[in-house]
């Protein structure tokens, strides 16, 4: 049975609607981590390293795809709810196409500084090299990786999630193939990851691209797509939370990789690496189930259904709830399983990772909550709350507690940075959705 938009949503129907969403991000994330596992236990400890020291700074840059999808998704549902379909679909194509351009400038810039950036956050001698290399060949897929995740919206909004999570899949599959081929058979290391990554960030991005230019049954497709630089402009500020929280993201990973050099070296690094696949995976999930409920907030909140949106922030609310425990329990139980997966050829490091596993795991209780909200307001096309959330989240909280924490617990300090950030996070989130229940009679 096809759910749509503007349908009554149950538990049942709304966990149908938005899991495709939340597989499809979970996939996304997992690029990363088949690289790290590759190159972890086939090229070494610095090589795992340098990837993990460089992705922040891709993950920055691709931010903009982020950006274009939660914002402009939330102007096209809204559109549709309001029953203007045509200009949905110009706003949906203008999007695409400032896109490709934005991932065209933004990659040549990426690729042409990466040693500089890489050297700036303090990357020397070997780690350096690897760290620029690996960038630069990741970095030339860039556009194509932008516009993979800007469709993960957009396929949500044409209610097309499945189609959306199949296009995820084969990018996700794509990846784990070649990385084996790559780095496990032909043994060309940290070259042989980087590539694989490039080329399943191509096949989730033209293909998307192939299906909506084509005639298709979903309520979207690639057309002419006069300039509108009103609707741009509100792309801009409502998904600014989502590129917010992306660069902070990036920020803070940064920031973390300068604490832990500073406090625990090369091993601290490659500890931090488990912990950032872990937490890729798991606020994936949130991250899925946000843009996965977005648009039919922003769909009943265009057609003024007050008891749906209330009704969905409620079963929402409750979901995450149960989504937090789920994880906490689960990191716990597979903390040193995972470390010796990934590191279990270096005692000292392994002891290290599954120690901050322990402490970074009370994280998963609190990140829904500000995430969900984040996106709720989002799709409420308030992108002033939605932007303050991310930014006190992922870059106010997160930036003090790494700065202070670490000169009382040391390395410990770092680890519990994260849990204590999430939480302020989470109260500042329930503080707002209280305080504008009112307005949008949630």
């Amino acid at each position: 049975m096809n759910i749509q938009l503007g349908d009554h949503f149950t538990y049942k129907k709304l966990l149908r609607f938005t899991l495709p969403s939340v597989i499809m991000m979970i996939f996304t994330s997992i690029y990363g981590v088949v690289d790290g596992f590759f190159v972890s236990n086939f090229a070494g400890k610095t090589p795992f390293a340098a990837v993990n020291f460089i992705m922040p700074f891709i993950m920055l840059l691709s931010a903009v795809g982020f950006m274009f999808g939660t914002g402009g998704s939330a102007i096209v549902a809204k559109l549709m709810g309001q029953g203007e379909h045509q200009k949905a679909n110009q706003i949906f194509s203008m999007l695409v196409y400032i896109s490709v351009s934005c991932g065209i400038v933004i990659g040549l810039f990426g690729f042409l500084f990466m040693d500089k950036i890489a050297a700036l956050l303090g990357a020397e001698g070997e780690m350096l090299q690897m760290s620029t290399l690996y960038g630069r060949i990741v970095i030339a897929a860039l556009p194509a990786f932008m516009l993979q995740l800007e469709f993960q919206s957009f396929f949500i909004t044409a209610e097309k999630p499945q189609l959306g999570l199949w296009v995820t899949v084969a990018a996700g599959v794509t990846n784990m193939v070649l990385d084996g081929l790559f780095v496990a058979v032909f043994r060309w290391g940290l070259v042989g990851a980087a590539a694989a990554t490039a080329i399943s960030q191509l096949v989730g991005g033209l293909i998307p691209i192939i299906y909506f230019c084509l005639p298709n049954t979903s309520l979207l497709r690639l057309g002419k797509a006069p300039f509108d630089g009103k609707h741009l402009l509100k792309t801009c500020t409502n998904g600014s939370s989502e590129l917010m929280s992306n660069i902070s993201m990036s920020l803070i990973g940064m920031l973390y990789n300068i604490q832990l050099l500073k406090y625990a070296g090369e091993n601290g690094i490659a500890a931090y690496g488990v912990l950032m696949y872990v937490n890729f995976v798991f606020l994936s999930a949130f991250i899925g189930y946000s843009i996965g409920s977005a648009p039919v907030v922003s769909y009943h909140y265009g057609a003024r259904n007050t008891g749906e949106l209330k009704s969905l922030l409620r079963k929402s609310m409750v979901i995450i709830c149960g989504f937090s425990l789920c994880m906490l329990l689960l990191s716990l139980v597979l903390a040193q399983p995972l470390s010796r997966i990934f590191v279990g050829y270096d005692s000292e490091l392994y002891a290290l990772t599954v120690r901050g596993f322990l402490i970074f795991s009370f994280s998963f209780l609190f990140a829904g909550f500000a995430i969900f909200g984040s996106g709720f307001f989002t799709a409420l096309n308030n992108g002033l709350v939605s932007a303050v959330i991310s930014f006190l989240r992922t870059l106010v909280f997160q930036t003090a507690a790494i700065l202070i924490f670490p000169l009382i617990w040391d390395t410990d300090g770092i680890w519990m940075s994260v849990v204590a950030a999430e939480f302020m996070a989470a109260v500042l989130t329930l503080v707002f959705i209280r305080a504008l229940r009112k307005k949008y009679q949630y």
